[in-house]
C-alpha cells in the first residue's frame, strides 16, 4: 500500500542524520505532530493542532498520487524535526518561505498560506 511506501526499508540501526531523513507512516506522523504541539504555547497547540486535524490529513486522506503523498509526508516530517521537543517552544522560531517554493505553489494553496497568515495574526493580536 501507500503508507508502506513510507516506511524505512532497512532493519539496521539508523543514525541520527539518516532518522530525521526518514519518512513516518501517515497514522504515526499525524500522532507525532500532535504530541509535538504539546510543547507549544497555548495558543501555537490549538491553531497547529487545528490545521492539522481538520486541514490537512482529513483533506489528503484519499490522495492516491504516490509522489504527491511521499512529497506530503517529507515535509510534514520536515515541520516535525523543526517543533521544539522541550515545554515552552521557545526555541521555535519558524523560517521564511523560499521564494523557489512560493513561485510553485498554486493558486488553492496561494489562498490557503493567506488564510493562515490572517489566522496567526489574530491568535497574536493583543
Amino acid at each position: 500500500t501507500i503508507a508502506l511506501l513510507a516506511e524505512s526499508v532497512t532493519t539496521r540501526p539508523l543514525n541520527l542524520r539518516e532518522a530525521s531523513a526518514t519518512l513516518l507512516p501517515p497514522i504515526p506522523l499525524y500522532r507525532h505532530l500532535l504530541r509535538a504541539h504539546r510543547h507549544l504555547p497555548v495558543e501555537m497547540r490549538s491553531l497547529g493542532d487545528d490545521y492539522v486535524k481538520a486541514a490537512e490529513f482529513r483533506r489528503h486522506r484519499q490522495v492516491d498520487n504516490p509522489a504527491f503523498i511521499i512529497g506530503f509526508l517529507s515535509q510534514w516530517k520536515q515541520y516535525l524535526d523543526e517543533l521544539p521537543s522541550s515545554t515552552g517552544g521557545t526555541q521555535f522560531r519558524g523560517r521564511k518561505l523560499d521564494p523557489t517554493v512560493f513561485e510553485k505553489l498554486s493558486s488553492e494553496q496561494l489562498g490557503q498560506l493567506y488564510e493562515l497568515m490572517h489566522a496567526t495574526k489574530d491568535v497574536w493580536r493583543p
